[in-house]
This record gives C-alpha cells, structure tokens and sequence, in this order.
C-alpha cells in the first residue's frame, strides 16, 4: 500500500434549516418533461438509477485511538475497534440524497475507481446497506482508497489514501454499454471538483450528454486547490455546468484565479452565473455557503440569500461532512423537481444533522418535511 496523505481541510459549518425564504422556481430534469401546475402538486414518481454520481470512493475508517498512535496509522484495523462507512466527496452525498429520499432505494448511482481487496468488498457493502447502486470499476494495480478518523478526546485527525480512486479509466468502464446505459437513465449529474483531477474525459463525456439532453448537471469547487492547480479543467467543465456548489473560500479562490477583481461572495456569485454555458436551455444556477452565514443563491439576475439556523457550538460534533451533506440534500430535492428554497431547505437539514454525529453519518431515517 502506498504511503499515507494527510489531508489538512478547513471546513466551514454548512448548517440548518431556512424560515422565510424567498420562493424560488422548479427546474424541469429534462427537455421532454412538462412542469406541472403548481396547484395540482403532483408527486414526481420516483425511480432506481435517476441520480448519477461519479468520483473517488474512499472507504472511511474510523476509531478511538489513543493520543501516542496517531504516527503508527498501519495499526489501525488490527489494534482498535474501528467503524467503516462509504465515504468520498460525491458518494457522500450521493448517499446523503438517498437517505433524504429513502424509498424507492437505488435512486441514486455512483461509479468510482477501487481495488481487488479486502477494503473494496467492505466498501461496496457499506453502499449496498446505504442503498447506493454503486459500480465501481475494480483494478488490481492499487488499493481501495482509504480515509482514516483517527479520534483522541474532542479531536479528529484524518489520514487519506487516494490510491485506486486515482486509477478511474474512461475506456474500461465508462464506456461499457452496460455502464452507459446507467449514465443514460439519470436526469440529475453531480461529480465533485476532486474528480477532475482524476478523469477529465470521464467527466465531460457525462456533462456534455447531460447538456445534450437538457438535463441537470451539477459540479462542486470542492477546495481552492482545484480552483488554483487545476483551473484549466475546470474552466473546460464550466460551460456544461447547471447548477455550481461551493463554499466562501472556494469561491474566494475561485475569483481570484479568474481576475473577477472582487471579494464579495455575492458578486463572485453572480459572476460565476454569467460564465458562458453551451445550453442556453438553462440558465446557471451557483449556490454558496458561508458557513453560519446566509447562503447564497445566483439564478438568472437576482441573487437569493437563506438564513440557516442557528446552532449551539456544544452541539457540533464534526464538520467535515457538511458541504457533502449539503449537496447531498440539494440534490434530493432536484431529482424530486422540488423548487429551490425547498432544495436549500433540505440541505440545510443534511447539513444540520451531519455535523452533529461523528463523519459523514446519519440516523435510520430523516425527520425532514
């Protein structure tokens, strides 16, 4: 196994649930699909394979460790009790958006890169119990990415190990027909920004069948990193891109690297919004969080701010997952053709509950309305 990364992530608390938000308009999955009247509030009939995510799949592994262990991480799974869940930026949330919806299970789909190991087959059982059609394409040459929680008292130390998600081919699974297929049944697409860093081909071959179709695409900043070191294949995304996540620094980051000449989160929004897109069908939607600030929403040419709610900092167990939780509920409600205060309102739910548990983690079943 390849050495260990530590990965060092600041993460801003994505939290709550919106009061008094502005209404905001549906957005149609696909072309030949009609909106229907508002008064009569039909239920978008819901189905396997309709939410497509693609990125790095890591395996989450966390345990209670004691404080002299944190230097010998290859002891992990044989001297503590350790927990695993699928984990990942996009198979998060891929997961987050399946636990919001609950019923039918496999709504959402998820191709990732793994190994032929012991690590790969806890990991694609840990989907399959979170009801994630995942298909990974399984390779010998690395192993199963891995992310290690090592937790001493109040404190959190995480250890990444990209290792297989890195190896993700276009040609050995993407392209399969029985691959494909799955790709062709979804009319929602989120993949995260770290995957550009893996696939850029894989990532446009998805985007510009979504744009073809008039469906919903969607993206992530992901970190300023991505912004900074992989711009370029970021920008060839952007114009494919239906609906932008981020969060303040990303988008600080973000500004910077295209000489927007301002800091105000806003402006880097609207922006961002106005960047060329291939499908004129449908106008770039960027949503930023702020942390305990409002979040903020560009669509068209109005900019739309959610109030998120308050929350005890004693009650804040981890951040870490609450951007993928974010996303997460966003995406829930897009693939219901919810409108998009109600989209944010169910990330902001995600969020909420995320953070107050250990990793990206939830209960059997959301208390969300």
């Amino acid at each position: 196994m390849t050495a260990f990364h530590k990965v060092i992530a600041t993460c801003s608390v994505r939290t709550a649930m919106a009061s008094d938000e502005p209404k905001a308009k549906k957005l149609k999955l696909s072309e030949d699909e009609k909106t229907e009247s508002p008064s009569k509030k039909a239920a978008v009939e819901l189905r396997p394979n309709l939410l497509f995510g693609m990125g790095n799949p890591l395996l989450d592994i966390s345990a209670v460790v004691d404080k002299d262990f944190l230097d010998k991480f290859d002891e992990l799974v044989k001297k503590f009790k350790v927990e695993y869940h699928a984990g990942g930026a996009t198979q998060n949330s891929i997961k987050i958006a399946q636990w919001m919806i609950q019923e039918p299970h496999s709504v959402g789909t998820f191709f990732g890169c793994i190994g032929k190991d012991k690590f790969g087959e806890i990991l694609k059982q840990k989907a399959e119990e979170a009801h994630v059609d995942a298909h990974y394409y399984e390779q010998d040459e690395e192993p199963t990415g891995t992310c290690a929680a090592c937790i001493t008292g109040d404190n959190r130390s995480l250890v990444a190990n990209l290792a297989a998600a890195n190896c993700y081919k276009k040609d050995k699974h993407l392209d399969l027909d029985e691959n494909w297929e799955l790709v062709e049944k979804a009319k929602v697409y989120y993949i995260a920004g770290f995957f550009l860093t893996v696939s850029l081909e894989s990532i446009l071959k998805v985007a510009k069948h979504a744009s073809e179709k008039n469906k919903l695409f969607c993206m992530n900043l992901s970190a300023p990193f991505i912004c900074q070191f992989f711009k370029d294949n970021l920008m060839q995304v952007m114009p494919y891109i239906d609906v932008l996540f981020g969060n303040e620094t990303e988008a600080s980051a973000f500004a910077k690297e295209q000489d927007f000449e301002t800091k105000d989160i806003k402006e880097i929004a609207k922006k961002a919004q106005a960047l060329p897109k291939v499908n004129a069908k449908r106008q770039r939607i960027v949503v930023f969080t702020q942390g305990k600030d409002e979040t903020i929403m560009a669509l068209s040419d109005k900019i739309e701010t959610f109030p998120v709610l308050k929350i005890d900092p004693k009650d804040i167990v981890d951040t870490n997952g609450a951007g993928d939780a974010f996303v997460g509920g966003f995406l829930s409600g897009l693939v219901q053709e919810k409108p998009l205060d109600q989209c944010v309102r169910a990330a902001h739910y995600s969020a909420n509950v995320i953070i107050r548990r250990a990793g990206c983690t939830f209960p059997e079943k959301p208390d969300f309305k």
